[in-house]
């Protein structure tokens, strides 16, 4: 049924991140991770041809569906339009103000995984069952110490507890990409760790794995002016020195943030 809706259509796929999900068993199992309820909203990113939207109109009070390629906005609306639980914004997600939501289910365009997910996290929503690249999956929910851990690891477990609950191979899409997917779980909740600033803990996670194979120390010396502590190499004295002879790898998310809350007040003079 799916692959003829592509035909009748004339939707090939290919570029821009326009590999559509077909396999039906699949789209239905990543609906019913999202257990949906009947007074919940539901926000989907890169809707496509509808094949998902489809199965979430089933449950939902309402589905937003927010797609950038008018190719596939006319499809969306010859497809599914006469549902009134269904509304279409058409525009770029990174640029569009999304609406209030519950819960996110999305096979998320990979080449923008990262800006989605960290925009996804400045809103209130209970569940997101997001597909993305295995690659990606895999430094998302992955632990200090291995070889994945990182940037968006670190960030990831300050926003929300997230997990890979399948793997989705190529064959399930039309056409194949080149590399595997996964789809996760993710479930946001208060941090479990203090920030004092949260845009500064995030400017300092960043700086520091820019630098990944530096030790901690080094690569706060070098980064004096983006953490704006000019006075660094006499201050540095005062940070732990157990966590300043590690990498960044071999530190836990709340390390990375006893540090930023140091240098914050110092930057602050408090």
């Amino acid at each position: 049924m799916v692959h003829n809706i592509l035909r009748k259509y004339g939707i090939r796929g290919g570029n821009h991140d326009q590999h559509f999900l077909v396999d039906e068993r699949l789209l239905e199992r990543i609906a019913d991770y999202g257990d949906i309820q009947a007074d919940e909203t539901i926000l989907e990113i890169g809707p496509g041809i509808g094949n998902l939207t489809e199965r979430l109109l089933k449950n939902a009070k309402k589905v937003i569906a927010i797609e950038k390629d008018p190719e596939l906005v006319d499809v969306l609306k010859d497809r599914l339009g006469d549902n009134d639980k269904l509304e279409i914004i058409h525009g770029d997600v990174l640029k569009v103000d999304i609406p209030d939501f519950d819960k996110v289910i999305a096979n998320l365009p990979y080449s923008i995984s990262s800006e989605i997910t960290f925009k996804l996290f400045k809103h209130e929503f209970k569940l997101g069952i997001l597909m993305y690249q295995l690659e990606f999956a895999q430094r998302m929910v992955s632990h200090s110490n291995s070889k994945n851990y990182s940037r968006l690891s670190v960030n990831t477990h300050y926003f929300a507890d997230a997990s890979i609950i399948m793997k989705v191979p190529r064959a399930a899409f039309s056409p194949p990409p080149d590399i595997l997917s996964a789809v996760v779980k993710v479930e946001p909740r208060p941090s479990p760790f203090e920030v004092l600033d949260e845009k500064y803990f995030l400017s300092f996670v960043t700086a520091l794995f820019g630098q990944r194979r530096k030790k901690i120390r080094n690569s706060i010396i070098r980064n004096k002016q983006l953490l704006g502590i000019e006075n660094m190499k006499e201050f540095i004295t005062e940070l732990p020195k157990d966590m300043l002879n590690k990498r960044p790898e071999n530190l836990e998310p709340e390390e990375f943030a006893h540090l930023a809350n140091i240098m914050f007040k110092h930057k602050q003079g408090i």
